[in-house]
């Protein structure tokens, strides 16, 4: 089994896709993370005439935004009534519309920028692990629709066939508003698409330190120095400990993602036959969907650790997916690889400032559209367009107990999968 993430390993950067060499020695942003995030913040900068430089230390998207699932779905890492709770029903309105909003925000993005990758709004289903989950998903759905406005569909186990070959889960709940897309590919049409807009994409352009001058900041970098009025922080999940402050904000956290060989068209249907996008309600959860060209994708957190071995976790993975579709048995797994997740400690993204430096991170596993979100969110709120935004006016949680090293994190995972065993 390969170790190369499938996506790229598929569909490798377009040759017309060009980054820049020579560093201007003055630029109006500088953007430090080439995911969505940054490229969308540097879309709506760009737009408002800024002169805008994005910069990463690796390649372009190679971070989440091209290791990921593919999948947007309405919500956000934290449980809505949770949401309601810590801050009022007018922000947890805000925060869910925000989050719907952001998958309209992407297939608006993907038409205006003719960008071809994959796109299709086949809705999802939530899979409830146990029937004590599914007992609670009635009351879900009803207050939804009459809080939030917001229209999903239960689905009881015996109806269950309709979405999914298995007979695995106890029931579910559907929503047609989900989608999914191949993530390189937009994230490199995406790229393409601020390119033409004039900004400078810059590729192994490690940024080592930031230091405040009277006219903004000096970034120093492996490619020399650049000055800059603004600086956006959008590496989520892969933060350092470049500016002081900004680490302790977010923790890593690792996802496994395997995927197999094409199946084929009547063994697609019979697992798939609406094409959803699925998830199931256990804490350490599985995700799953039939990619655009048929392979089954299955993706988890059994382990909350970013350095699993790529073959062990493939191991466990193939044994999960089989269990549900005892069918892939005899199907090759072609891919297994990780990425990294930015999980904050109230489980909500945030955008804000420390010392200046603009930032947005804490996706939870809902990048794809809430980075696609407040990376445009940013960008609008730094030239004016916007005046406010909720995730930058909720407090920033963080620990005394972390700062650097995410040691906690084995014993969360413990503490998750004991949840999920007495739930």
């Amino acid at each position: 089994m390969k170790t190369d993430v499938f996506w790229t390993d598929q569909f490798p950067r377009p040759n017309d896709l060009s980054v820049a060499n020579e560093l201007p020695s003055q630029v109006d942003v500088a953007i430090v993370g080439s995911g969505y995030t940054g490229l969308n913040c540097a879309r709506v900068l760009a737009k408002a005439g800024r002169s805008v430089v994005v910069l990463d230390q690796h390649s372009i998207g190679w971070g989440a935004s091209s290791r990921n699932g593919g999948m947007a779905t309405p919500g956000l890492k934290q449980d809505i009534f949770k949401i309601k709770k810590t801050y009022g029903m007018e922000y947890a309105k805000e925060f869910w519309k925000s989050s719907v909003d952001a998958i309209n925000l992407l297939e608006l993005i993907i038409r205006e920028e003719n960008i071809d990758c994959d796109w299709e709004r086949n809705g999802h289903c939530s899979l409830a692990f146990k029937q004590s989950h599914f007992n609670e998903l009635p009351e879900y759905a009803d207050w939804l629709k009459m809080e939030m406005g917001h229209e999903k569909t239960i689905v009881p186990k015996e109806k269950l066939k309709s979405e999914i070959g298995t007979d695995e889960y106890f029931g579910g709940i559907s929503d047609e508003s989900s989608a999914g897309l191949h993530p390189a590919k937009f994230v490199f049409g995406l790229a393409k698409s601020v390119e033409n807009l004039g900004v400078s994409l810059f590729e192994k352009t490690r940024v080592d330190s930031i230091n405040r001058i009277s006219n903004g900041f000096e970034l120093i970098t492996k490619k020399g120095k650049l000055n800059s009025k603004d600086v956006v922080i959008a590496t989520n999940g892969y933060t350092d400990t470049m500016v002081p402050g900004m680490k302790p904000k977010v923790f890593p956290v690792g996802s496994y993602i395997i995927v197999s060989e094409p199946l084929p068209a009547d063994l697609q249907h019979k697992l798939s036959p609406k094409k959803r996008m699925f998830y199931d309600s256990k804490n350490f959860l599985n995700y799953f969907r039939l990619t655009p060209d048929g392979r089954m994708l299955w993706g988890g957190r059994n382990d909350l650790s970013t350095d699993l071995d790529l073959n062990e976790s493939a191991s466990i993975l193939t044994k999960q997916v089989c269990t549900i579709f005892p069918e892939l048995n005899d199907v090759k797994f072609t891919n297994s690889w990780t990425g990294k997740l930015g999980i904050t400690f109230d489980l909500m993204p945030h955008i804000g400032q420390t010392n200046g430096i603009h930032y947005a991170l804490g996706y939870g596993g809902h990048g794809l559209s809430i980075a696609t979100y407040l990376g445009t969110e940013i960008g609008l709120l730094m030239t004016g367009q916007k005046n406010r935004s909720p995730y930058e006016e909720i407090p920033h949680q963080t620990m005394f107990f972390y700062k650097k090293n995410p040691w906690f994190l084995p014993f969360a995972a413990k503490w998750y999968q004991f949840l999920d065993w007495i739930s």
